[in-house]
């Protein structure tokens, strides 16, 4: 049974890289999806006039775009460069290169199982994929715990915890602070989301933060990096981030170190 062709699906974010340029747009390859190639209108590269396509996208560049139209039966996938902010072009390329890390590791797996790559994928990917939504996030947990939840069984399961601790290296230092944060008006607890919401987005190639609901007003912010240093200038960082977000509102912010 042939397994059938695999298409992203539009609005989705995919990274690229840029085959040829024209005055007219660019054609790309889609790096997750082998075999695949895009077209970049000249309209999609950037907001306004493109004088030259040379100042935005090169011949082997890497890009992030989002998919605007596939259409599976011809082949053909419109993407967009100027819809994908630089946000998201970090978190989908950080994304990327974690799989490409999880995809040699689970090549480790699948040896010592003495399974195929692809039996391993169709085995179980798809319980992984749903608990974790990537690979390489329960290579990190199982590194970081020692264990996957109890629903997982199976002598995959030991192989797979072990070769995350032989492998991946995780980020030693955490730390936490709460934040204090209101906003009047009948839209203030959107405004507080929407600033609570760019706290996280704080953060480089190793650190990461993420925001806890602890009871209005107070929000729990947690930033992890490689060393201490890294992760008290990157909770600073995010807490700052929301505080003046949420200042340009009308609201206010305080946050003090656990």
């Amino acid at each position: 049974m042939e397994t059938p062709e695999r298409f992203p699906e539009e609005g989705d974010l995919v990274v690229c890289t840029v085959k040829s340029v024209r005055s007219f747009g660019a054609f790309v390859e889609l790096e997750e999806y082998p075999g695949k190639e895009g077209f970049i209108h000249v309209a999609e590269i950037a907001t306004g006039w493109v004088k030259r396509m040379s100042d935005y996208v090169r011949e082997g560049a890497r890009v992030v775009c989002k998919v605007m139209i596939v259409d599976s039966s011809k082949g053909h996938i419109d993407l967009s460069l100027k819809k994908v902010n630089a946000h998201q072009k970090r978190e989908k390329i950080q994304e990327w290169k974690n799989e490409q890390k999880a995809t040699k590791l689970i090549e480790i797996v699948a040896e010592r199982l003495g399974i195929t790559v692809d039996d391993f994928r169709s085995k179980y990917s798809p319980k992984l994929l749903e608990e974790f939504g990537g690979h390489y996030t329960a290579f990190e947990i199982a590194a970081e715990e020692g264990v996957l939840p109890k629903s997982f069984k199976g002598q995959w399961v030991e192989d797979f915890i072990a070769v995350a601790k032989e492998n991946v290296t995780i980020s030693t230092a955490k730390v936490d602070g709460i934040l204090e944060i209101t906003c009047p008006g009948g839209d203030g607890i959107e405004k507080i989301k929407a600033a609570l919401a760019l706290a996280e987005t704080v953060g480089g190639e190793t650190g990461k933060v993420k925001v806890q609901y602890v009871g209005a007003p107070k929000y729990r912010i947690v930033a992890t990096e490689a060393e201490f240093k890294a992760a008290e200038d990157l909770i600073r960082a995010a807490a700052n981030k929301a505080i003046e977000e949420i200042e340009k509102c009308g609201g206010s912010g305080t946050f003090e170190r656990s």
